[in-house]
């Protein structure tokens, strides 16, 4: 994980500096865009392993800089705010943001969400570097509903063959699901899936996470969700709805 390059947008530059000394001497690369549009250029023109965006810059907010960005990469990225509000939390997590921070941050707990984001790439990567060529169901693969999740492929496609696109928390809270059909699955072990992290008791991060997985598979509002809610218990994950 030491020697991956993070690109770092903030405008400021003494938390900049801050960022870069510390996570220089845990053994990463750093470069620094203090706008969206210089963000856009070096995206464009340098590989970078993990994005630290700030929601506060000084021509477009970082919720315009991080949908452009999921518009054209699955690049992790943690979006550090300068509010606590959960309404900020919900925002970033709906357009597809990875983890958040809210500021003030303790650098310790930055560095281990960075980590637990990085581990979880390079196992994805790993198994589909290890995965056979083709091997049709018998590789893992799960088919429901017009869909084919591939946990070796870190991929979700439709029948077609077209990608759809999930964040890496909301690929993970899938897998889950998907591995368990039938069964109620508690939300702790949801966000345990989504971040590998302990969570606030009233975080309802992983709420949105299953928002946002509706919203992608669910394609016909006229039957029932793929994923249903039980009350008090947890979600369920449901691939038969006739």
């Amino acid at each position: 994980m030491s020697g991956s390059k993070i690109l770092i947008v903030e405008d400021d530059r003494s938390v900049f500096r801050l960022l870069q000394s510390y996570l220089e001497r845990e053994g990463y690369s750093v470069v620094n865009a203090e706008t969206v549009a210089s963000m856009r250029r070096l995206i464009e023109s340098t590989p970078v392993s993990l994005v630290l965006l700030d929601v506060g810059l000084p021509d477009e907010d970082g919720w315009s800089a991080l949908k452009w960005l999921r518009a054209r990469s699955d690049i992790p990225i943690i979006m550090l705010t300068g509010k606590s509000e959960m309404t900020d939390k919900v925002v970033g997590l709906e357009l597809g943001a990875d983890d958040y921070l809210a500021k003030p941050f303790e650098l310790r707990e930055l560095l281990a969400r960075i980590r637990t984001i990085q581990r979880r790439t390079e196992k994805a990567a790993a198994a589909q570097a290890a995965a056979p060529a083709a091997n049709g169901e018998a590789d893992g693969k799960i088919a429901f509903a017009g869909w084919v999740l591939d946990p070796a492929s870190h991929l979700v496609k439709s029948e077609a063959g077209e990608t759809l696109h999930l964040t890496q928390a909301e690929f993970r809270i899938l897998t889950l699901l998907a591995r368990n059909p039938g069964v109620v699955v508690p939300r702790d072990d949801l966000m345990s899936a989504a971040a590998g992290r302990d969570w606030d008791p009233f975080d309802r991060s992983v709420d949105v996470h299953i928002s946002n997985l509706r919203k992608k598979l669910d394609l016909d509002p006229n039957l029932p969700s793929l994923i249903r809610t039980v009350r008090g218990a947890g979600y369920m994950f449901v691939p038969k709805r006739d």
